[in-house]
């Protein structure tokens, strides 16, 4: 963080560092009370006269964060006058912004608590040398060998492994109906659940060189239980969990949803129909543009103005007949979703069969051969209309008869004319 200049800005200019040069340590041994204690690195960052710094604490492998041991090092970091507190474990909490370990919050009123994972610190480093880029060559190699390590199985910087020890008892509840919102566990698989997906949006992004983030509410984003509770509520009543990601410059955001009584997991984009032309046409339009997507994937056809479900028909058949999706041609087609569905794994762990691995498969999947190929409508811009010049005829040659039209003007301007005709 201290060599790669763009590295270390990327990750701590979220927590509201400032810009400047950056100064680590590690192990720097503090007394507090009677004890000595000693963080495993702090960061400084001076610009000015303003100096901003962070103690940091780190676990690797399975090891998680202490909630003891934390408020420690807060209580150290706000009796040095420092601004933060910063973990580093392989824990992914459910959304950006939060901490996977409670602590005292009279604690923090002070002195800040930020997380990040072992996961976000490493697609932060590919984002910034495969994609963002590095000014320096050097610096670029030193980014690309921090990347090579976290990378290695035996670096201790796992991705998400499992989801948790009460997964299997949960899964069996729902599976029977008897789960209940206050059945031990319950809550964990469900912030599992929204970890998951944060782990999905990082991988994506990481892949895609882009920030992929999950799609909240503004009252979600500034009460996180909300999001909770919704999603406990859906797992009771319909043993569902769902979420949604949103990919930049895509033409919408994707809803993945967890069936566990189904054993299904399903990924969804709604895509607006063109708004002009005929329903056929805005049918073959969607079509077109899913060469690559499976036969298996559903199409949902919504028309202007109705309620319930529309019609649907997997893909393979709509390709053969348009027309299959089409229940009344005089109604207007107002959008369509796309639906593609797999087997739901069961077990805890990652590895064949496992939940994490199904979720993971199928949003990659589902972006690949759908989502990446489907170009929103735009209406066709104005056209100028075109005109024809006017083709001039040649005048005829003029009569020098009389007319009823001549006025005297014209009889005295020929006199030799008058005399002749009298």
């Amino acid at each position: 963080m201290s060599v790669v200049k763009e590295f270390g800005r990327a990750l701590l200019k979220p927590l509201g560092a400032p810009a400047g040069a950056i100064e680590t340590y590690i192990e720097v041994p503090f007394e507090q009370g009677e004890k000595k204690c000693f963080p495993d690195g702090l960061i400084r960052i001076r610009r000015g006269k303003l100096t901003w710094t962070a103690l940091v604490e780190v676990k690797t492998g399975r090891n998680v964060l202490e909630t003891g041991q934390l408020e420690t090092y807060l209580d150290v970091a706000r009796s040095q006058g420092f601004d933060a507190l910063i973990t580093i474990s392989n824990e992914i909490p459910p959304m950006l912004g939060e901490h996977p370990t409670r602590v005292d919050k009279r604690k923090i009123r002070k002195v800040a608590l930020h997380h990040w994972s072992w996961t976000l610190v490493l697609s932060t480093a590919v984002l910034q040398k495969e994609h963002r880029g590095v000014s320096d060559p050097e610096q670029a190699w030193i980014l690309g060998e921090l990347i090579r390590y976290l990378e290695h199985p035996r670096s201790g910087a796992m991705e998400l492994e499992d989801m948790g020890a009460h997964w299997v008892s949960v899964r069996n509840a729902v599976a029977s109906g008897t789960l209940r919102p206050g059945d031990p566990g319950a809550a964990e698989v469900v912030a599992r659940f929204d970890g998951l997906l944060r782990f999905v949006t990082l991988r994506l992004g990481r892949q895609l060189g882009t920030d992929v983030i999950q799609v909240r509410s503004r009252k979600e984003a500034a009460d996180p239980s909300l999001r909770a509770q919704a999603v406990l509520a859906s797992l009771v009543a319909d043993g569902r969990m769902t979420g949604a990601i949103r990919i930049p410059d895509t033409v919408a955001p994707i809803h993945v949803t967890a069936d566990l009584r189904a054993s299904q997991v399903t990924c969804q984009v709604e895509v607006e129909a063109p708004k002009s032309s005929r329903a056929t046409t805005r049918v073959s339009w969607l079509i077109r543009q899913l060469k690559h997507a499976p036969e298996g994937t559903r199409i949902e056809a919504f028309v202007a103005n109705a309620r319930g479900p529309g019609t649907a028909e997997l893909l393979g058949k709509a390709r053969e007949d348009p027309s299959t999706l089409i229940a009344d041609p005089k109604k207007e087609i107002k959008k369509f979703q796309v639906t593609m569905i797999v087997p739901l794994g069961t077990k805890k762990a990652r590895g064949r069969g496992s939940f994490i691995d199904s979720v993971v498969d199928v949003v990659d999947d589902f972006y690949s051969d759908v989502v990446q190929h489907i170009k929103g409508w735009t209406p066709r811009p104005p056209q100028l209309r075109e005109f024809e010049p006017e083709t001039v005829q040649p005048p005829e040659i003029a009569s020098v008869a009389l007319s009823s039209q001549d006025g005297a003007e014209t009889a005295e301007a020929n006199p030799a004319e008058n005399d002749a005709g009298r």
